[in-house]
């Protein structure tokens, strides 16, 4: 079975992290991506967790999700979806070994304007890696979902969305959508900003407060701030991103019992 989360509080958003195993560029072929995409389709209509957004780069991924009622539907989601990934990569290429790190990583967002920032991140990873110039040109993300519905095979969660935006999912909140990641780029902010993906917790100082003392003594570490209006954030000591820490009660196993 998969490892539970101790901290688990249903509608909790989480953005998880996963890379490939010692960073390799296993994903680099559109193939293999794909391949990832159709899995979480499957998981989506196994263990209903809400998508919220995604990206599929070169080496990694990033996955923001609502924690449904089950606790074990986001472990199962991210075995059943790294699990049939890596064992069709290495079944294609005749390839032994670990296709993931071990672990992947879950960042708690707050429900506000930092979801918001959070899945604005998401959408412009692969503009970061200068593999395009806009998020609408990857295939392998929510962007364009998010701006144009699908009528079927939908992945994102738009009442979901909706819900948590306080917006109806219209004309005029793709338009919004629209405008929030052109003026990101815009202002040229482009620059990773490790908190969404190293920390265990993102928001308000009171909703950092309240996942450190849910969290024990991972969260008894330290309490980041940063910039006036910035985000505050619980962080490990010597969390690093990618790479799983004993202690860290986030890192959730990727088992094999598919």
């Amino acid at each position: 079975m998969p490892y539970p989360i101790r901290y688990f509080v249903a509608g909790q958003i989480w953005h998880i992290t996963h890379r490939c195993h010692n960073r390799e560029f296993l994903l680099d072929q559109a193939v293999y991506r794909n391949i990832w995409v159709k899995w979480l389709y499957e998981a989506k209509d196994r263990y209903g967790v809400p998508i919220l957004n995604y990206v599929v780069t070169c080496n990694h991924i990033h996955l923001l999700v609502l924690a449904p009622e089950d606790k074990e539907a986001i472990p199962r989601t991210m075995q059943l979806v790294a699990g049939r990934t890596g064992f069709e990569y290495n079944r294609r290429k005749r390839r032994k070994g670990a296709y993931w790190e071990k672990r992947y990583h879950a960042t708690a967002i707050q429900k506000d304007e930092h979801f918001i920032r959070c899945s604005l991140y998401i959408d412009l990873n692969m503009v970061r890696a200068k593999a395009v110039d806009h998020p609408k040109k990857w295939q392998h993300g929510g962007y364009n979902e998010i701006v144009k519905p699908k009528q079927r095979y939908r992945l994102i969660d738009h009442e979901e969305l909706s819900r948590l935006t306080g917006m109806e999912v219209n004309s005029s909140f793709h338009k919004q959508y629209k405008c929030w990641v052109d003026n990101v780029l815009k202002q040229g902010n482009l620059s990773r900003e490790e908190i969404w993906t190293t920390e265990v917790a993102v928001g308000s100082e009171s909703f950092v407060e309240k996942i450190r003392k849910n969290l024990g003594f991972i969260g008894k570490k330290r309490i980041s701030g940063f910039k006036r209006n910035e985000p505050m954030a619980v962080q490990e000591e010597i969390a690093e991103y990618g790479y799983g820490q004993s202690g860290n009660q986030l890192e959730w196993e990727i088992f094999s019992d598919l």
